[in-house]
């Protein structure tokens, strides 16, 4: 999956877009400086340099490319390039090639760029990349958890709290606070357990966000590649005559090339003049700002994230819609009558529940879909630590798949909703002719909808971290 496929403007997607760019950007300076520099031979062999851009763009989508063998590859081509111009006067079969290809690390033709590259790069995109997915598995946990379907306890528990008191006479009594809390701690007790891996994996992305304003960052990786190259070859031009010696010393001596070719000089292939980099000349991305801004933006956003889910019920029932809040304790319905709820608060999470005197909870029977998204969370934890200490990490290839959790990027129409669709159920009015049968049935349908309201509105406060 690549930023053509995000049509929302999530972070993931949005920072997808960012990289596209800036890897065109990048790619785009590289051509037009070597065009000026070493004109028609750089345009023979700008396949080795498109290639570099390809596989680069193809990691950061979610390919399955090692960025080492990568690099080492495209060093290994451009040096049997190379040696191949400084070189007109002999002719080098495809073996010949290869062995001199073998003396990139022994020789050392471009200096010390290559290893300094592959560490800057390698580190840079894995951070990157990693980053981009964590925001994706972020939002789609919070997605896939505000679908969770109520209990059946559950939704007993919400037609008492909220319809109860039409039924006792008093319609506009509101519950109380704490009566809310145990009931909604009862109803989100699975979603609760969510909140220690959930806090660990926003731990493990702004620890990578720190990486990725600092020695990670990507932009100022890119940014200067094309002099970085240029640095490389120039070394190669100076080192030229002792890296031919030792090629001819370990793979012997090449077949001289046919007179027209071999007329032909070194001096005459290059012009090691060029335009000075200039660090101001920074590329345009469609995000219209640069990546550290990107960045802070995203921090502040995950900070607010953390422990959203145990303080979920808090949330709920501090609105007034729901509660008659916690300044009219004594005017409240506690689910018999209007007086104070004295029953204690339960603590968070499903364990806590047994007691719990509102909601029926089986704490032996963990909700598997919940326990599937803490999972989902733990292996996006784990991904991010291994990338913050400049790790590689094992991504699956998506180039022929759209969607999936252990997707590269997942910004599908379907993963990537730009709003949510929900309705809220009015309290119905007392009404003494309406049947009993229809009268639970718009009360079981009006609790739904208030648990669905409930986590909705937690899901589009997780969605500002992404927009």
């Amino acid at each position: 999956m690549d930023s053509a496929g995000c049509t929302t403007l999530t972070r993931d997607c949005q920072l997808l877009e960012f990289f596209r760019e800036l890897l065109e950007n990048a790619e785009k300076s590289l051509n037009d400086m070597f065009v000026r520099t070493y004109g028609m031979l750089y345009m023979q062999n700008s396949e080795v340099f498109q290639d570099l851009f390809t596989e680069l763009k193809r990691y950061y989508t979610g390919g399955n490319v090692n960025l080492e063998e990568m690099l080492n590859d495209f060093w290994a081509r451009l040096l049997e390039r190379m040696f191949q111009l400084i070189n007109p006067q002999y002719h080098f079969s495809e073996d010949y090639l290869e062995c001199v290809s073998k003396y990139t690390d022994q020789l050392k033709p471009f200096g010390d760029v290559p290893r300094k590259l592959k560490i800057q790069v390698t580190r840079a995109f894995i951070a990157a990349r990693t980053f981009v997915q964590g925001l994706t598995v972020g939002r789609e946990v919070a997605n896939r958890v505000s679908k969770v379907s109520p209990t059946p306890g559950c939704i007993r528990a919400l037609m008492k709290m909220l319809y109860c008191p039409y039924c006792r006479g008093l319609p506009t009594v509101r519950p109380c606070n704490n009566y809310c809390l145990n009931v909604m701690k009862g109803c989100l007790a699975n979603q609760a357990d969510l909140d220690t891996e959930w806090n660990l994996f926003i731990d493990a992305m702004l620890l990578v966000a720190e990486r990725l304003e600092g020695p990670f960052n990507i932009e100022s990786v890119m940014d200067p590649i094309d002099v970085k190259i240029s640095e490389a070859i120039m070394n190669m031009q100076e080192n030229s005559m002792q890296v031919s010696a030792k090629v001819f010393q370990g793979c012997g001596q090449p077949k001289p090339a046919p007179a027209l070719r071999s007329a032909r000089s070194a001096p005459e292939n290059f012009n090691p003049r060029f335009r000075p980099y200039n660090p101001e000349e920074r590329p345009t991305t469609a995000a219209g700002t640069s990546l550290d801004r990107l960045v802070t933006d995203i921090k502040e956003k995950l900070k607010l994230s953390k422990k959203v889910w145990s303080t979920l019920p808090y949330t709920i029932c501090k609105d007034e819609r729901v509660t008659a809040g916690t300044s009219n304790e004594e005017e409240c319905w506690n689910g018999h009558s209007k007086a104070r709820y004295l029953p204690e608060i339960m603590n968070d999470g499903l364990t806590n529940q047994i007691n719990n005197p509102e909601v029926e909870v089986d704490i032996t029977r963990p909700d598997t879909f919940i326990r599937q998204q803490i999972m989902a969370l733990r292996v996006m934890t784990n991904k991010l630590k291994n990338a913050y200490n400049g790790n590689d990490v094992n991504f699956q290839d998506t180039s022929d798949e759209s969607s999936g959790s252990g997707s590269g990027s997942g910004c599908m129409d379907d993963v990537c909703p730009t709003e949510f669709e929900f309705v809220t159920t009015e309290a119905p009015a007392v009404d003494p002719d309406r049947r009993e049968e229809e009268s639970s049935a718009a009360a079981a349908q009006g609790s739904y909808s208030l648990l669905s309201w409930s986590l909705v509105c937690m899901v589009l406060a997780l969605q500002r971290l992404y927009r």
